[in-house]
């Protein structure tokens, strides 16, 4: 069982940054691909990006790609979100979740924290 707490977020700027952690416990990260998803209200989650920890490679979503940037520390087996150039679009909760490699499905989900960019 993977159990993944998310931390960071608030009130930001327009073209401030922030990060976001993800940390996870019950197991490591190995054979996982992590992703972080957001909801804007009154809209469907949606997938911002992921990295495939074994692997080390990256997917972004086109809506953030050059201002966002995930990683992942092995040692602290914990996933980041940095945040840069911060548009009021980018307005909503964000999600840590995980899935094995071999399958398609996020099973495992964080909590969700709000970030909230004031224009």
């Amino acid at each position: 069982q993977v159990q993944l707490v998310e931390s960071g977020g608030g009130l930001v700027q327009t073209g401030g940054s922030t990060r976001l952690s993800c940390a996870a416990s019950g197991r490591t990260f190995s054979g996982y691909v992590l992703a972080w998803f957001r909801q804007a209200p009154g809209k469907e989650r949606a997938l911002v990006g992921n990295i495939n920890w074994s692997a080390g490679t990256t997917y972004y979503a086109d809506s953030v790609k050059g201002r966002f940037t995930i990683s992942g520390d092995n040692a602290k087996n914990t996933v980041y979100l940095q945040m840069n150039n911060l548009k009021p679009e980018d307005t909503a909760v964000y999600y840590c979740a995980a899935r094995r490699e071999v399958l398609g499905t996020y099973n495992y989900w964080g909590q969700g924290t709000q970030v909230t960019v004031s224009s």
